[in-house]
């Protein structure tokens, strides 16, 4: 690491000003922010500092998110081959593979396509290269079916960066999760591509991996088959394994559960945000439990059942937790939580044509976090004052 350290500064002129790479100065400045925590602080002003900055933070949840990557790319050599009836033959390593080459190109264009504009704004404002794309980047392939095609997933990208994050002024200033705007802007941009049976296989092989299969071949995700009308058919220890169609990251909640305990042993998610999502979820799908609603199936499914299928579980840890875009204040955050649970349930039971509902009420709590935040301090200030006053 001396060597590389001792490399780096070697360059470093080069690209501050009046260097011949200047142009370059917020690549550079990217790249080596990245690789060493910097060692400057500032000169004015009352300030906390420690040893970890954002893009330690963001590190740490991209490492959380690898059990979800890793196993969603299995679960897609997984499918692939049970839509084949190909189990039996299937190795677990041709499985993986297969998933692995299918997953890669999507995250190269995430991560190519967002890095690349955050990258063009960063020079063309002279600013430091903001890092909270390398989660959003990681993120949204992740929370897209496997058969969504990359030019609509690079367009979707872009209007994400660009419209939900650059004009409100860059990382830290944005009102949306990026990641779900993506997913909005592909949900009701190009339906087909996101909510349609046939895109929740990989269809075609892969360098000679996986198994080609018959063209306009549909296979039912368990929502799928909720909003039909119908009972899922896998059982619920698949589900909470997470051998079931569904979005590549999405489905495994022993994966995601590794990832959130990573976060709440870090600190850097909160576990009241976290807790908050599936205790609201539990009770709503409970409460429909009770009401008898025959005839729906999503409102009559076991509540327990309602937190392992879909996104709700990779919602609760992974987006409501946003620290950006939620609610700040200890109390803001139980409440904040706590709707987005009632939300995501009450979509799904009451509109059987989008049965899934995380995205929706994640997107719809961003937009009331600061007017949470904003209730509970103005309540603390006035309970404060009250025993100011009293004590007088």
């Amino acid at each position: 690491m001396n060597a590389l350290r001792k490399y780096i500064d070697s360059i470093k002129p080069n690209f501050e000003e009046g260097g011949k790479l200047h142009a370059l100065r917020s690549v550079f400045d990217g790249f080596e922010t990245f690789l060493f925590v910097p060692n400057t602080t500032s000169k004015s002003g009352v300030n906390v500092h420690d040893a970890i900055d954002s893009k330690r933070i963001m590190s740490f949840v991209v490492i959380a998110l690898v059990p979800a990557l890793l196993f969603g790319m299995y679960n897609v050599g997984y499918q692939n081959a049970a839509a084949a009836g190909k189990l039996a033959e299937a190795t677990f390593w041709g499985m993986f593979f297969y998933g692995f080459l299918a997953v890669l190109p999507k995250i190269l264009v995430s991560y190519i396509v967002g890095l690349g504009i955050e990258f063009v704004v960063a020079q063309w404002k002279n600013e430091e290269i903001q890092e909270g794309y390398l989660v959003s980047g990681i993120i949204i392939p992740l929370i897209v079916p496997i058969g969504c095609p990359l030019w609509i997933l690079a367009i979707a990208c872009a209007f994400s960066v660009i419209f939900a994050k650059e004009i409100f002024g860059g990382t830290g200033m944005n009102i949306f999760n990026v990641a779900l705007i993506t997913r909005a802007f592909l949900f009701f941009s190009y339906p087909a591509a996101m909510s349609g049976d046939a895109v929740w296989v990989a269809t075609d092989q892969i360098f000679g991996l996986g198994y080609q299969l018959a063209d306009g071949f549909t296979m039912a995700t368990p929502l799928g088959e909720v909003a039909a009308g119908a009972a899922p058919a896998s059982c619920i220890c698949t589900q909470i394994i997470g051998l079931i169609p569904g979005s590549i990251g999405e489905t495994s909640v022993i994966a995601i559960a590794l990832g959130g305990l990573l976060l709440l042993w870090t600190g850097v998610a909160s576990w009241k945000t976290m807790l908050s999502v599936f205790i609201g979820g539990a009770l709503t799908a409970y409460l429909f439990n009770s009401l008898g609603m025959e005839g729906n199936m999503a409102a009559t499914m076991p509540w327990y059942q309602h937190l392992v299928l879909g996104g709700f579980a990779f919602g609760a840890v992974f987006m409501a937790t946003d620290p950006v875009t939620s609610a700040r204040t200890e109390c803001g955050k139980w409440v904040y939580g706590f709707l987005i649970g009632v939300v995501a349930i009450t979509v799904r039971v009451l509109n059987p044509g989008y049965p899934e509902g995380m995205m929706l009420a994640i997107l719809l709590m961003n937009v009331f976090a600061a007017l949470i935040d904003y209730y509970v301090v103005d309540a603390n200030i006035s309970r404060r004052a009250k025993r100011a006053i009293k004590k007088q």
